[in-house]
């Protein structure tokens, strides 16, 4: 199996705009993008003067990444708060960000969700104790990054 050449760009103009087309794809944190840019060869002063065009020309914008991040974890895969904060420090978004964007998930669906996943869950274990069955429906909400008082409402709530 042959390994794929590495894209060297040299050229600034070239990089600004593949940044540009990377970023129009969907939205990135700086850091995803700076990454690519070290990627493709880029010295570090064409790197920081890549990103700040980006922002200027509003193709990079940390608070929207940030919120469309936060949107799409929580709607498609169904990740708690915990899992998606932990999510954007990793993408290195800053924490005055992470709590804004959190703001984006309404507090009704929220519960919601947590729990359908835990109606959904409770059939497929087969423990018969119940005190090992809420443990288990306990943990596996939480490594889907919800909060333990929140789940152990749920689990209540459901008598569970």
């Amino acid at each position: 199996m042959e390994v794929p050449k590495k894209i060297r760009i040299t050229d600034v103009n070239v990089a600004k705009t593949k940044a540009e087309h990377y970023c129009a794809y969907q939205e990135r944190s700086q850091q995803e993008v700076r990454d690519k840019l070290y990627d493709w060869g880029l010295w570090p002063d064409a790197v920081e003067q890549i990103i700040s065009y980006l922002i200027e020309e509003n193709f990079l914008n940390e608070e929207r990444f940030a919120k469309a991040y936060v949107q799409g974890k929580f709607n498609q895969k169904q990740w708690g708060r915990v899992k998606i904060k932990l999510g954007l420090k990793a993408k290195r978004v800053s924490p005055n960000l992470i709590k804004k964007a959190l703001l984006v998930i309404d507090a009704d669906d929220y519960f919601a969700a947590l729990t359908r996943l835990i109606e959904k869950k409770a059939p497929t274990i087969a423990e018969k104790d119940s005190f090992k069955r809420r443990y288990k429906l306990q943990q596996y909400a939480m490594s889907r990054g919800y909060e333990a008082d929140l789940i152990s409402d749920v689990l209540k709530a459901n008598d569970l």
